[in-house]
């Protein structure tokens, strides 16, 4: 393995770590499948947390890179009762770009930090928030039109659009599972 410049010459150079630390669609952090439940160590991983220039998302752990595997996205979004959106590592995402609906109905949100899945827990709100052109509520069937390919369904002033989920990964430029 060739020595990595970027070390301070005291580290040792050490070999990354593949398929121990996964992210879920809830925005947990998983260790070899079970959940990080120590707050330090959630802590420290998510302040750590960072893409390379290949798309993969790791944690640097001193000189060694964890890399995690994603069940969907680089980043889980969370909506706060205020309307603030952050990750799941407590990031503020900034300017939100487009907002997606998959072909399974997940709201995708394309933001200055990244794609993000938007939490489960949080569809209620976001739901209540989507309108169609004419300003009133959007329904299922309005919804389910723009998983079918059809607009007219509006968050916060963007339109809905439909993306396919397989697609995400290229689209966006994330690699979810890092591999040696």
């Amino acid at each position: 393995m060739p020595a990595q410049t970027d070390l301070p010459p005291e580290w040792p150079v050490v070999p990354a770590c593949y398929g121990w630390l996964s992210l879920d669609r809830r925005g947990v952090w998983r260790l070899r499948g079970e959940p990080v439940v120590h707050p330090g160590l959630s802590g420290f991983i998510s302040a750590n947390y960072e893409a390379d220039e290949h798309g993969n998302w790791l944690v640097n752990n001193g000189p060694q890179k964890v890399f995690v595997t994603l069940d969907y996205t680089p980043w889980v979004m969370r909506l706060d009762a205020d309307g603030t959106l952050h990750t799941h590592t407590g990031r503020l995402v900034g300017e939100v770009e487009a907002v997606h609906l998959d072909d399974e109905g997940n709201v995708l949100l394309a933001t200055a930090v990244g794609l993000g899945l938007l939490s489960d827990r949080d569809l209620p709100a976001f739901l209540a928030g989507c309108r169609l052109a004419n300003g009133g509520v959007a329904d299922d069937e309005a919804l389910l039109g723009v998983m079918a390919g059809k607009g007219g369904v509006f968050w916060r002033g963007m339109p809905l659009t439909r993306v396919a989920g397989n697609e995400l990964a290229a689209r966006y430029h994330f690699n979810a599972a890092p591999a040696q």
